[in-house]
């Protein structure tokens, strides 16, 4: 099952292998501003599936999936809580705004910070150690919950540390590890942070620039417009971080430091999200309403002429040249070279497709402003199982003679 939630302020449940809608969760007067789901982890009780959803209408509501029914709405918020969170090894979750509160499972408001700023916290990350990084502006803050002992104690949220090596709004915030994350800002900087003491491990300002990439072809360009480098959302596995960056797609590999395979335009508007899917595929969406499968393979190196040491090399003359040239090539031979492929497009939008979720062997959902939401299915495997559901109705009727 999955949900989804619009501008009118409406949530639905959905079934993701039928699209028959369970749902309609009615409650909130503004637009859904964030949704999570929140299950319990208590072994001692029956498991529990809930759904936060946060609105511009300065509430959050608790709903239950099993019976849709409204648990509880909150509603003493200052400003509009931009993310939600839960943190499952605490089973608490956090609401964030224009501050940052703490509520356990029974909607108990624990801690909270003071005001922060009136734009408020726009994304949150969890960090080792019970902290979290919240994106605010141009800043980063790392928070510490106090978890209480006792219930006597009490809980509290603390302000460690202010990170401000940003120069623009953050926009992206993705965990890598325990021991890393990364940012993504408006002008198209990609930090890499330690999780544990929150130093800036490697600070990329250009990443993007298609000088760098010599597979790609350089657009010329008198000047760059910031959301055309904004790092939209950024995703990772263990090995990379896949950014989505303007138009582009860019593969980011955290041990060598640099990108190793992109799309400059991987669409012909802004990636709004990105996703790695299984077997080195990745899915893409943007504003221009397409939704793009793309495969990361491995380019097959042809070997390399011997270099001419004429007078009017290319490259310069002589044996100087050709030292060089060979160091190049063995530097070349050791490191694989990649590339981003298109391998599927799913064209059914009109409009900008804001999110998706992969389903694995039930598919994919997508949701766009065009108020649509599109249920894929794998072809061939439909056709095989429609194939399988065929012979065993015709077995059954004793039409078919299973040998």
């Amino acid at each position: 099952r999955f949900a989804s939630a619009g501008d009118d302020g409406v949530v639905f449940l959905w079934n993701a292998q039928t699209g028959e809608k369970l749902f309609e969760l009615h409650g909130h007067t503004h637009k859904i501003t964030a949704i999570t789901p929140f299950s319990s982890s208590d072994a001692s009780e029956e498991k529990t599936h809930l759904i936060l959803t946060a609105s511009a209408d300065r509430t959050v509501i608790v709903w239950d999936c099993a019976s849709g029914r409204q648990v509880k709405k909150l509603s003493c918020f200052h400003s509009t809580v931009k993310c939600l969170t839960v943190l499952q090894r605490l089973d608490v979750w956090l609401s964030g705004g224009s501050d940052l509160c703490v509520w356990n499972r029974k909607l108990d408001l624990l801690c909270k910070t003071g005001h922060l700023t009136e734009s408020g916290i726009s994304a949150l990350v969890e960090l080792p150690k019970n902290c979290v990084a919240a994106a605010v502006g141009k800043e980063l803050i790392i928070f510490r919950l106090i978890v209480s002992s006792d219930a006597s104690e009490g809980w509290n949220v603390l302000e460690v540390k202010h990170l401000v090596d940003h120069q623009d709004n953050i926009l992206s915030l993705v965990s890598v590890n325990d021991l890393t994350f990364v940012t993504g800002s408006y002008v198209g900087e990609l930090i890499v942070w330690d999780a544990l003491d929150w130093t800036k491990q490697v600070y990329e300002c250009n990443f993007w620039d298609s000088s760098l990439h010599p597979d790609t072809q350089p657009e010329i360009k008198l000047t760059q417009s910031p959301n055309e480098t904004s790092v939209q959302h950024l995703t990772s596995d263990e090995e990379f971080v896949f950014a989505a960056v303007g138009k582009g797609i860019y593969v980011y590999n955290l041990q060598t430091k640099r990108v190793i395979a992109c799309q400059k335009t991987a669409h012909d508007s802004s990636v709004l999200r990105i996703e790695k899917l299984p077997n080195r595929q990745l899915i893409s969406c943007s504003e221009d309403g397409s939704v793009r499968i793309w495969e990361l393979r491995e380019k097959q190196q042809l070997p390399a002429e011997p270099v001419s040491t004429g007078f009017f090399n290319m490259w310069g003359f002589g044996r100087a040249n050709k030292q060089a040239n060979q160091a190049a090539k063995k530097i070349q031979e050791s490191t694989p070279v990649y590339f981003l492929e298109l391998v599927g497009d799913l064209i059914g939008h009109s409009s900008a497709v804001q999110m998706f979720l992969y389903f694995g062997e039930l598919g994919l959902a997508t949701c766009s402003a065009d108020h649509l939401i599109i249920l894929w299915k794998d072809g061939e495997q439909e056709s095989r199982l429609r194939s399988l559901m065929l012979f065993k109705k015709l077995a059954q009727n004793d039409d078919l003679e299973l040998k």
